[in-house]
C-alpha cells in the first residue's frame, strides 16, 4: 500500500472514531498532537509566473513566483476565506520585482500592528515570505 493510501486510511480512520481517539500519529504509536507525523512531510510546490493582470494563488503550499517585469502582481485569495491557511512564497526571478497582494485583507508584518495593501519581493530584502491567514488579514514573515 503507498503512502498516500496509507495517510488517506489513517485520516479516514481518525474521522470515524473521533469521539474516542483525539490525536492521530503516522509513524508513531503514541501521538502528543491532533496530527504527530514522525517523519518528513511533503508539501505541493507549484511555479507562478507573472502576466499582464494580478497572478492568482490559489493553489499549492510552497510557491515559486517568476515575474516578467518590475513589481508584477501576485495575489493571494482572502484571508476571511481561508483561515489558518499558510503560504511559503519565493522571488525566483533574479531581476524583477514581484509584488504580493491580497483580494481581501491587508498584510501585517510580524512585528507590525500596521498593515498594507501589497508586500515587494526582491533581492536581499524579502525575497521570501511566509504568510498566515488569522480570518481577516495576512500575516508575513520574511
Amino acid at each position: 500500500m503507498n503512502v498516500h493510501k496509507q495517510l488517506l486510511l489513517v485520516l479516514v480512520f481518525g474521522c470515524f472514531f473521533q469521539s474516542g481517539f483525539s490525536q492521530v500519529g503516522i509513524n508513531t504509536t503514541a501521538p502528543l498532537s491532533t496530527l504527530d507525523i514522525n517523519g518528513n512531510l511533503s508539501v505541493k510546490v507549484i511555479t507562478l509566473t507573472g502576466s499582464g493582470s494580478a497572478t492568482l494563488i490559489s493553489d499549492g503550499v510552497y510557491i515559486s513566483v517568476n515575474p516578467q517585469a518590475t513589481n508584477q502582481e501576485f495575489q493571494l485569495p482572502s484571508a476571511s476565506s481561508y483561515p489558518g491557511r499558510i503560504y511559503i512564497i519565493r522571488n525566483i526571478n533574479n531581476t524583477y520585482t514581484a509584488m504580493l497582494t491580497s483580494a481581501g485583507g491587508l498584510l501585517f508584518p510580524k512585528t507590525s500592528t500596521t498593515g498594507s495593501s501589497q508586500v515587494y519581493m526582491y533581492e536581499n530584502s524579502s525575497r521570501s515570505v511566509i504568510v498566515a491567514s488569522d480570518g481577516s488579514n495576512w500575516t508575513y514573515f520574511n
